[in-house]
């Protein structure tokens, strides 16, 4: 039985894609979790991006995805008319559009910890047993009980979170807002990687992309790729699993996509000699 490389490799790429697409679920189910302690009157329109920041970029960034592997793998060259072309680019431009929208969501959710205050008379977390909430990590919160205080934290100070019946010790604040710094970090690493992209589809469609310009790309998209890859190590320490496991995914994602610019560019070569040669 012969193993078909192309179409094993292929596979392998889309069930990556569909992974991401259940990290759009997992996230939004996270949101919601967090949005009715954050949020415990409801989230309204006004606040829609920091409740939900992780959803709708990771929303976004999945169709924005799916266009790069339409224009750089499964589209012809012929294929790109003039309704194809304008398609593609107003939809990733609405993607664009939510992806900045996002990364304003998570610069407003990092904003939103200078509203941590001590608080006052509490020295014995076990005290707010049956009416606060304790942040075990970024957006993420449990009832404080008799029978979990002591598993959360045996400080004797407490930060409170604005508007919020959120307490966290001082070692958990500096983490919380390590990793809001990381989201904003991550998020707006991702916009370079994309508008680096972006010239490159845009170079290699009019035979472009090549000696410098594909040497300052490459050195670029390295920096870039190598901060993300320090994001995810980031949260694989210090934050949850779905982060982690979402930027992993991703850059591994992308990576397919660099593979379809690099074997367009290389097609594109090919039929450049055999033109020249006849």
């Amino acid at each position: 039985m012969t193993i078909d490389r192309s179409r094993l490799f292929q596979a392998f790429k889309y069930v990556v894609y569909l992974l991401l697409a259940v990290n759009v679920y997992l996230f939004f189910v996270e949101e919601v979790l967090a949005a009715k302690t954050q949020f415990p009157n409801g989230v309204g329109l006004n606040v829609m991006i920091e409740a939900y920041a992780a959803t709708i970029d990771t929303a976004a960034w999945v169709v924005l995805l799916l266009m790069f592997e339409l224009e750089t793998y499964v589209l012809e060259d012929e294929q790109f008319t003039g309704p194809v072309t304008w398609s593609l680019h107003t939809l990733r431009a609405i993607c664009y559009g939510f992806i900045v929208y996002a990364f304003y969501g998570y610069m407003a959710n990092l904003l939103a910890l200078d509203g941590m205050t001590p608080l006052a008379n509490v020295s014995d977390l076990c005290a707010l047993a049956g009416q606060w909430s304790y942040s075990t990590t970024l957006d993420e919160y449990s009832a404080i009980t008799a029978a979990n205080c002591q598993s959360f934290s045996t400080a004797t100070s407490f930060i409170r979170f604005d508007e919020m019946k959120v307490v966290v010790d001082l070692q958990g604040q500096k983490d919380i807002i390590a990793l809001a710094w990381v989201d904003v970090i991550n998020s707006g690493v991702w916009l370079l990687v994309v508008v680096v992209l972006e010239i490159d589809v845009r170079l290699q469609e009019r035979n472009r992309y090549e000696g410098a310009v594909l040497y300052a790309s490459n050195c670029i998209k390295f920096v870039l790729y190598a901060l993300l890859f320090c994001a995810a190590v980031y949260w694989g320490i210090n934050g949850d699993f779905v982060d982690f496991w979402d930027a992993f995914l991703w850059l591994v994602a992308f990576i397919f996509i660099e593979l379809n610019v690099f074997e367009w560019h290389k097609e594109t070569q090919e039929q450049a000699t055999v033109t020249t040669g006849t």
